[in-house]
């Protein structure tokens, strides 16, 4: 969620996407009778703090290594995104970045720079530095590049990429960043690879083979795309089915050319070449369904001695199966609507409607905060429900005709039809609701919360992305039934449905951060964690001053990836789009 509203854009603004790939060379070696085994770690600023967002893999004994790992981070034009990458040396699976490894130095740079950089524009040093006040011989370049693989003099000499520095006999630190934002047809493929008869690298054992795919870019440079695990002593391996977007893989392009590599894997770094063949994506989507495809590999060097060599070996794609990742506005387009709840608090904290003090004053000439607050969101939102109706709850007060206390009663009074037509409908029945009801308590908002559930649940019965439910919380106060609130949410994580708390008034909300995932996954009083992040919290003072818009961006600019999120965690398309797009010839673009 939010960290604040200045991150909010407009609610149709669907965030960008970054991948990020690492290489690196000249690493500094630590170890006494092998070479290091690097491993980057990725780290972002938030809030002044560094947060780990994801680590490499680890190479083993390898100073040059090039990772097959691809980060992925959110872009925000809005925002300067400060990036820490920092290189380890492993030394077992305890955890990356202990004292047990040995630091060979990081690098920091924005995702601006990354992203916006071309050749043209310099390559700027980046020091790899310990952070820690000790000296390190060693920097590491940004390479600006869009697959560049060069090696760029980086100062301290004048020399050339890969001569030592001045003082030490170590070669320059390098690594390149390479970024590529993810374009909108951002689905991913999914292969599983074997092979049969790979020749034998190893005396006394057969060999160990891994495969590697690379993509080749329009500057003919080679991009990794990824690295198979090794499946030890085997010459008939069997891979593990990996998942790598369209994007990553062929750029959305069928026809680029795509380079696999077949080696015998050394625990010393030096792997043995086996062989290659060259493929594209159109020749891969063969293998859909029950049809295989399969390429000799080959070793150039054998082709030219042995008078009859075949291959060294055949790989065989056993299947493929591509998914498409919708948008936001995938399923908007296709009909899904969102049903928008709203629930006011009426306990008597707020103070008697009839005083101006009170958060419920009716004034004649400017909106109290729960009004602006509802107008502000219930505008945005009416724009995506095609019959303008939504509905109005309260909680809270003692209603008529028994005047017993309610936590989910319509502010209608029409128990069987709690749906206004459109804001203005909500704001009259606000109106003529408040002279009518004696506000109370306790902020009891489990019920409503249920309420908004059960009726999200019979949707979801439906398997269809047809209706996504938005329930805005309207209170002066911190809820009083906490555990049941955090029961509600986590069962709410699995249904259609996103929930926005607005706090009205001066009061310390503090702890109703705890519904909100910024500082941590929300758990049921009984450890249960919610599936998705589904609750967003913000206090409406800080919107005093802003204008109505303000508001609305902030608390609605999650609700897209809420929406995304939940239809890929059921499999479900938008309304009216068939799997079957996903077929040969889907991710066909003009070439560039």
């Amino acid at each position: 969620t939010l960290a604040g509203h200045e991150r909010a854009q407009a609610p149709l603004a669907v965030l960008s996407k970054v991948e990020l790939r690492v290489s690196c060379k000249h690493l500094l070696d630590r170890d006494t009778l092998n070479k290091s085994d690097p491993c980057v770690l990725l780290l972002m600023q938030t809030q002044g703090q560094w947060m780990e967002v994801d680590r490499s893999e680890v190479i083993k004994s390898n100073l040059n290594p090039v990772f097959a790992k691809i980060f992925t981070v959110d872009y925000y034009f809005e925002e300067v995104q400060k990036l820490r990458f920092e290189v380890y040396d492993s030394h077992g699976q305890a955890g990356l970045g202990t004292h047990d490894d040995d630091f060979l130095g990081g690098m920091e740079c924005t995702v601006g720079q990354v992203s916006l950089g071309t050749p043209a524009q310099g390559h700027p040093v980046m020091v790899l530095e310990s952070w820690d006040g000790t000296r390190r011989d060693t920097q590491m370049a940004l390479d600006w590049g869009t697959g560049a693989a060069s090696n760029w003099d980086i100062g301290g000499g004048g020399g050339q990429g890969g001569k030592a520095m001045p003082g030490t006999e170590h070669p320059m630190a390098t690594s390149q960043i390479i970024s590529e934002e993810i374009s909108g047809n951002n689905g991913y493929v999914e292969l599983a690879f074997r092979a049969k008869k790979l020749d034998d690298k190893d005396l006394f054992s057969k060999s160990d083979p891994f495969l590697e795919i690379y993509r080749i870019d329009d500057d003919r440079s080679e991009q990794l795309v990824y690295r198979t695990e090794v499946v030890k002593n085997n010459l008939s391996p069997i891979w593990e089915p990996f998942k790598v977007s369209l994007n990553s893989l062929c750029s959305c392009e069928e026809k680029r050319k795509l380079r696999c590599v077949v080696w015998d894997y050394d625990s010393r770094g030096k792997h043995d070449f086996i062989g290659e063949f060259f493929t594209t994506f159109e020749e891969m989507q063969k293998a859909m369904g029950e049809n295989k495809v399969q390429w000799d590999c080959m070793n150039p060097k054998y082709k030219i001695k042995k008078r009859n060599y075949k291959n060294s070996g055949v790989v065989v794609l056993l299947d493929l199966k591509i998914h498409r990742v919708y948008s936001f506005l995938d399923y908007i387009m296709g009909g899904c609507q969102i049903h928008f709840t709203v629930a006011i608090d009426f306990t008597a904290s707020n103070g008697d409607p009839r005083n101006s003090c009170s958060l419920h004053y009716i004034n004649p000439y400017q909106p109290n905060e729960y009004l602006k607050a509802l107008v502000a969101v219930g505008e945005i939102c009416q724009d995506y429900d095609s019959d303008k109706k939504f509905s109005a709850l309260g909680f809270g007060a003692r209603i008529p005709p028994k005047y017993e206390v309610s936590h989910d009663f319509a502010i209608n009074f029409n128990p069987d039809n709690d749906e206004c037509e459109g804001i203005q409908g909500v704001v009259e029945s606000y109106q003529s609701c408040l002279p009518k009801i004696q506000l109370y308590g306790p902020t009891n908002v489990a019920p409503i919360i249920s309420k908004v559930a059960r009726v999200a649940a019979d949707e979801e019965r439906t398997k269809e992305a047809s209706q996504y439910f938005i329930l805005l919380i309207l209170t002066d106060g911190v809820v009083t039934d906490m555990a049941d609130t955090r029961e509600a949410i986590v069962r709410a994580s699995y249904l259609p449905m996103s929930i926005i708390i607005v706090g009205v008034g001066n009061a310390d909300f503090t702890d109703m951060q705890i519904l909100d995932g910024d500082d941590g996954v929300l758990r049921s009083p009984k450890g249960e964690p919610v599936l998705r992040d589904i609750v967003q919290f913000v206090p409406f003072r800080e919107f005093k001053n802003a204008s109505p818009t303000a508001l609305a961006k902030c608390v609605l600019a999650e609700v897209p990836k809420q929406v995304v999120e939940y239809y890929s965690y059921k499999a479900f398309p938008p309304t009216g789009w068939v799997e079957a797009l996903a077929a040969p010839g889907c991710c066909r673009v003009p070439s560039r």
